[in-house]
């Protein structure tokens, strides 16, 4: 999706900010939403804590809230410990502006080396090595996959795992974003395109695409 096509559902996109909280009502793909570095959404709830024995991990980065809602669905039906990405700097609601063509986003859309810069709190998950299936979930950017993304791939050796990805957009296909991602990761691991959420969704939605990769 260009930046025409963006712009396009800036008004759909301020819908979704204001539904952002009524579960998984709001439309998705939206980047302009709440913050997400409030100290309650890096919060890790006792259901996300790491569990020992756990061989499936699910990693994310959530702009509004979306994607974060289907990752605890994923992780919870599948019994994996959960993740959240987050960027230091954190994005705050004027950095996800993609209607501000100087916000943080915009910028580092236009600007490759920017996304190179980008660092995250925690690259690398605890216990790495001990799992063998990793979710990899974020929202659809311009087509691709929340370049904060990039650094957890580039960060991690995924050889011998099976990695299997999933998203959120308004409207957006899950398209050639977890191609790219694989790229990143050197051809290491066993990649799995999965599926990206899109419109009014439900729990049993998800639930149901989780049982259909069993």
């Amino acid at each position: 999706m260009n930046r025409r096509e963006f712009l396009k559902i800036g008004s759909m996109g301020m819908m979704a900010v204001a539904l952002a909280g009524c579960g998984f009502s709001a439309p998705a793909g939206n980047i302009s939403g709440q913050a997400a570095g409030s100290a309650g959404s890096r919060a890790r709830t006792a259901g996300e804590a790491a569990r020992s024995g756990s061989k499936t991990l699910v990693v994310y980065y959530s702009a509004t809230g979306r994607t974060e809602r289907v990752a605890k669905v994923i992780a919870k039906e599948r019994q994996a410990d959960i993740v959240k990405l987050v960027s230091l700097p954190d994005y705050t609601e004027a950095d996800l502006d993609y209607n501000n063509t100087t916000s943080r986003v915009s910028r580092e859309h236009d600007d490759d080396a920017l996304r190179e810069k980008i660092q995250l709190e925690k690259a690398v998950p605890d216990n790495w090595s001990s799992y063998d299936t990793i979710f990899i979930g974020y929202p659809i950017w311009w087509g691709i996959a929340a370049w904060l993304v990039d650094a957890f791939v580039k960060a991690n050796d995924f050889t011998g795992k099976h990695v299997v990805t999933f998203a959120t957009a308004y409207s957006s296909p899950l398209g050639n974003s977890g191609k790219l991602l694989s790229e990143m990761a050197g051809g290491k691991g066993q990649w799995q395109d999965g599926i990206c959420f899109t419109g009014s969704l439900s729990e049993d939605k998800v639930r149901e695409w989780v049982k259909s990769l069993e």
